[in-house]
């Protein structure tokens, strides 16, 4: 199968036609009645609640053996451990503690996974959509553009050494959870130099804040991807669609609120949208590498990021990005995957 970069775009607007088609004509594929996930170790960012937590169940439902539950309350994770010791009380769960708006919290976090013995699977599930601006207070960034993209992609990179050397039995597997809404994105301060400090102006802040932190995820794993091999670490983006009670939209505007209320007879059920985590992390192959999953299959990129315009300001996202995390080497971590033997 082709790879996102290599597809067409979608012609069609997200909205209604993609959206619907999505939401209501693509079947839900299971994991193989054969999928054993024995011996195995994940990780779940953002997993004491919603579609997190549903999918710490199904992966554990397959016989996963460890999970580490990464969540921001030590209480709030305990309470989700105990949940699932309670129905698998065969595997070992562990909580740890990572502030997606925190960089110290995030390489603190990684040290802490890179001690493991063995992992193979991590999910960023980990995701804001708040409604009022705000600022993060130690790196005065917009806060749905730090925790959604600026932390998602610094820890990807930090983990990646640790799956590549520490899988077992075949790649690692890193799945970033994205959003069909990155079709219907905007990013109306594109054309600006630098482009990413555009993205803490209140100014700019809006119903396309969160829209746009998630495109700017799939322009980060199509630079990204070219330094990782597949035989090492599968990463891939993975859109769980429209789903109802992941509470995602709590903190939401009233008017993202009542828009979702109206489109509710369209969403898909915990376990349904869990599964398309399970199914981007297990069940889909090397050729997901480096490409976004929706409903089950793997999709071209926004249709902005194939033109002239969305290649020159993908470009300045990387850059921009790499410059921002700089103080943590990010090129050199990845420079490294290149080079580095798998013990």
């Amino acid at each position: 199968m082709a790879k996102s970069q290599n597809m067409a775009p979608h012609t069609a607007a997200f909205f209604p036609k993609l959206y619907l088609k999505n939401q209501m004509c693509t079947d839900t594929v299971w994991p193989s009645k054969d999928t054993n996930l024995s011996g195995k170790v994940a990780v779940i960012t953002g997993s004491n609640q919603g579609l997190g937590f549903e999918a710490a169940k199904q992966l554990l439902a397959l016989g996963l053996s460890r999970l580490i539950l990464a969540v921001r309350s030590l209480a709030k994770g305990e309470e989700a451990a105990r949940k699932l010791r309670s129905e698998y009380p065969k595997a070992v769960l562990d909580v740890y503690i990572v502030d997606m708006s925190s960089y110290d919290s995030i390489q603190a976090f990684a040290t802490k996974v890179h001690q493991l013995d063995r992992i193979d699977i991590v999910i960023l599930n980990a995701g804001i959509m708040p409604s009022v601006f705000k600022l993060v207070e130690g790196t005065r960034h917009e806060e749905t553009f730090q925790v959604n993209y600026l932390s998602t992609v610094f820890l990807c990179v930090l983990l990646l050494p640790t799956l590549k050397a520490k899988a077992v039995g075949g790649p690692g597997r890193m799945t970033i959870v994205c959003s069909g809404l990155a079709y219907a994105a905007q990013f109306s301060s594109r054309k600006a130099t630098p482009v990413l400090p555009t993205l803490d102006l209140e100014k700019n802040f809006g119903s396309d804040t969160y829209n746009t932190s998630k495109l700017l995820l799939m322009m980060f794993l199509l630079k990204m991807h070219e330094y990782v091999s597949a035989d090492d670490v599968v990463v891939n983006l993975v859109d769980p669609g429209y789903v109802k009670g992941t509470n995602l939209q709590t903190n939401s505007s009233l008017a993202v609120r009542l828009a979702t209320k109206l489109v509710d007879f369209t969403g898909r059920t915990l376990d349904v949208g869990a599964s398309t985590y399970v199914d981007a992390a297990v069940t889909q192959g090397k050729d997901s590498h480096g490409s976004y999953v929706m409903g089950w299959k793997i999709n071209p990129f926004a249709s902005m990021m194939y033109t002239p315009e969305g290649k020159e300001t993908t470009e300045k996202v990387w850059n921009e990005t790499l410059k921002e995390l700089s103080f943590a080497n990010p090129l050199e971590i990845l420079q490294s995957l290149k080079t580095e033997q798998k013990i």
